[in-house]
């Protein structure tokens, strides 16, 4: 990978953050390599939905184009329509999405393999764990489970939920709390998605809320499939670290009788719903709470849920992870950047960076509040469309160009990117 730059990069974690950086910064001639975990990239989880902020990060990298070639699908108008989940099913707020408001909801695998192709030969490791980051007067190195290090001048750490990186940069351990919430996972046939939500679920998501309970229901893009996320949450107890102990897995499988005991006396579409998901997934859902105070430490940062690991109550953490790659990317690409000023570029991608996905993750528990009406309005159906209005606005309608300007602007760096 030919580079005008002096400095190198490293990535730490392969995830969709850690790609969608990985083709930004391939795009910009910036060389870098990637280290995951794992024998191969692979994503868990079933549908990732991408709004209209994260589809222009997608078109500016090239990505758009192909996952809707692969997808054989036109991106959509992210409209979603929220109805009781309590017998009768009243609807109660479709969210009114603009003509500009278009986005998709693909399967993770669809999209991550191909992201993939986007990648340049050469520069993916595998079986590379992460245990410590250590930065020098000059230098950073990171240090993997099999004895192995490698020396670069940036470290960014995508390595999820679970960051290693983000001891080094904090210098402490700092855990993701449960967040009493579980989720049951499932996809299902199309025509069973019909036969019990009825023809206007291959139009637009739908939401069923109720009390401490929600589900979020989505077609998948260029495939017969609906993707199920059924939500239950205690709120008897504070969140805290005791779900799952270390170690043990924070996804279970679990029973169909477990899941329909948590919607006992719910109506008759749910319960239909419910009844095709024969084999869920019971995924104990965690969020970083209180967010960050820094997103870096001298030339080592944070990306995506190793950042700000929030709840997916606005669909949107897979957005975030991209805006931070597209504001990195751009920010490193400067004419003005080399190594000796790589930390001022980090402060900067920090200031920038962090309030917006901050504010989105405190957005995101909101949200879950409101789907189990336990919000402002609280079980109030005709209050709670109050609470639903403009909620999207903040995450779809922000402006990325505009904190790259500001990045530049707090750099005293003139002109733009190189693209």
């Amino acid at each position: 990978m030919g580079s005008k730059k002096d400095f190198k990069v490293s990535i730490v974690g392969g995830g969709i953050g850690g790609l969608v950086l990985a083709v930004g910064l391939a795009r910009r001639g910036i060389e870098f390599n990637i280290f995951e975990q794992a024998k191969k990239f692979e994503e868990i989880g079933a549908g990732v939905g991408v709004g209209p902020n994260a589809v222009k990060v997608l078109r500016d990298f090239g990505i758009l184009d192909e996952i809707i070639k692969v997808s054989n699908q036109p991106l959509n108008m992210r409209t979603f329509l929220f109805i009781s989940g309590l017998p009768g099913h009243e609807t109660i707020y479709e969210y009114p999405g603009l003509e500009s408001d278009t986005g998709l909801g693909v399967h993770r695998a669809l999209f991550l393999d191909t992201v993939v192709k986007l990648l340049p030969p050469g520069i993916a490791h595998f079986n590379k764990k992460c245990v410590s980051v250590e930065e020098g007067p000059e230098s950073v190195t990171i240090h993997f489970e099999d004895g192995t290090q490698h020396t670069s001048d940036i470290v960014i750490g995508c390595d999820g939920i679970r960051s290693v990186v983000r001891r080094a940069v904090l210098g402490r351990v700092v855990v993701a709390k449960f967040t009493r919430t579980v989720a049951f996972r499932g996809l299902i046939p199309i025509d069973s998605a019909i036969e019990a939500l009825g023809p206007s679920i291959t139009i637009k998501p739908h939401a069923y809320v109720g009390p401490d309970r929600h589900l979020i229901v989505f077609p998948l893009q260029g495939q017969p499939i609906v993707n199920v996320v059924v939500f239950a949450t205690d709120r008897s107890k504070p969140w805290d670290e005791q779900g799952p102990q270390p170690g043990e897995s924070w996804v279970l499988p679990a029973t169909q009788e477990e899941m329909l005991g948590y919607f006992e006396g719910w109506g008759p579409r749910v319960t239909k719903l419910l009844s095709f998901i024969t084999k869920p997934n019971k995924w104990f859902l965690h969020a970083l709470s209180p967010p960050l105070e820094t997103y870096v430490k001298g030339r080592i940062a944070l990306l995506g849920d190793a950042a700000h690991s929030m709840l997916p109550h606005l669909g949107a953490g897979a957005g975030q992870a991209m805006e931070d790659g597209y504001v990195f990317s751009a920010l490193l690409s400067h004419p003005a950047v080399n190594k000796n000023n790589l930390e001022d570029v980090l402060k900067a991608y920090d200031h920038v960076r962090r309030p917006r996905a901050n504010r989105v993750l405190e957005g995101s528990y909101n949200s879950g509040e409101i789907y189990e009406l336990a919000g402002p309005s609280g079980p109030n159906l005709h209050e709670v469309r109050n609470d639903l209005t403009d909620q999207w606005n903040f995450v779809w309608h922000h402006d990325l160009d505009q904190d790259v300007q500001t990045a530049f602007s707090i750099l005293g760096f003139k002109g733009k990117e190189k693209s």
